[in-house]
């Protein structure tokens, strides 16, 4: 049984191999893309499999530069599936071509204090997301990428329902000042 590729491997594969780089890419994370796109798009398989698509294809254009910066491929591949569902999702609401029910409504509602209008800002929260301790990070893939319920979270983890909730208000505010000092940063050097 071939041992699955490491970041760097799957990056240096894409700029050499599209192809082949893609289909292994696929192999490594499309389940965890679908878990996604589904949970907010969970009528539309065919939008689904769009969202999934253009990460790929995100995947493949940004291979250089996610390579250079050496940034995690689960967190960025996620954020960007994410992303691209929710923006399905808003096009079609606009649309009218999906009704709005509480389900998405409410995990779009609970994302947008994650959404940065800026691609750097997405990567930030992506970085620190993918730099927290285990099952920190775990617990937050799980809520804000996967959109799961905090109880079913408690239970793959073998944790209460409290300390989920626990761990999540302690990384929400530990993203916060980070975020908070990253901005600071980033306008300090442009006095």
């Amino acid at each position: 049984m071939q041992r699955p590729m490491n970041d760097a491997q799957l990056l240096t594969l894409l700029q050499r191999d599209a192809d082949a780089g893609l289909r292994a890419a696929m192999q490594a994370y499309a389940p965890l893309l679908k878990g996604i796109c589904r949970r907010v798009l969970p009528r539309s398989p065919q939008d689904v499999e769009e969202c999934m698509a253009d990460a790929f294809v995100a995947l493949w254009r940004h291979a250089a530069a996610l390579a250079a910066g050496q940034v995690p491929l689960r967190a960025w591949l996620a954020v960007t599936a994410r992303n691209a569902a929710i923006n399905r999702w808003q096009r079609l609401r606009r649309e009218g071509a999906v009704p709005l029910d509480d389900a998405p409504a409410q995990a779009l509602g609970e994302l947008a204090a994650f959404d940065r209008p800026t691609a750097d800002a997405e990567d930030a929260v992506g970085a620190l997301v993918a730099a927290m301790e285990p099952p920190d990070r775990e617990i937050f893939l799980r809520r804000y990428y996967l959109l799961q319920p905090c109880r079913e979270i408690a239970t793959a983890l073998g944790l209460s329902e409290n300390t989920v909730n626990v761990r999540l208000s302690r990384g929400r505010e530990r993203l916060r000042r980070a975020l908070t000092e990253q901005e600071a940063t980033s306008h300090a050097e442009n006095l």
